[in-house]
């Protein structure tokens, strides 16, 4: 293997260990290998990039939709809030009339019992 000039310039760079030099033959399978890794770490290194990518859009989603529920919620709240009142009122005014309505029922039963006491007399 020749030295490079490069490797004459600079003393800490040493004469290629590889078995390709310019004008040298090589072997066309180390070729052929050699190429296989390069576009494989091409193709690794792309895919890292399109994930990255990937991540802030996402994050970038998320932070949107987060502000969007935000708004919404606030919307929600203040044209809602009224009907959600009547509805509490609505249950507590039901909750009442059933109250009234057991109340009646066991009134009606005492005096269902009253009546058949002095039937029989």
């Amino acid at each position: 293997m020749a030295t490079t000039s490069l490797a004459r310039k600079d003393p800490l760079c040493l004469p290629a260990l590889s078995s390709f030099e310019a004008l040298d033959p090589h072997d066309p399978n180390l070729s052929r290998l050699a190429s296989t890794m390069f576009q494989k770490t091409a193709d690794y290194l792309f895919g890292e990039l399109v994930c990255t990518q990937n991540s802030r859009t996402y994050k970038m989603m998320m932070l949107f939709i987060t502000e969007v529920y935000k708004c919404l919620h606030f919307v929600v709240d203040k044209s809602l809030q009224p009907y959600l009142e009547q509805i509490d009122q609505i249950e507590d005014s039901v909750t009442k009339l059933e109250q009234a309505a057991y109340k009646l029922d066991a009134y009606s039963k005492r005096l269902e019992l009253k009546f058949k006491h002095l039937e029989k007399r």
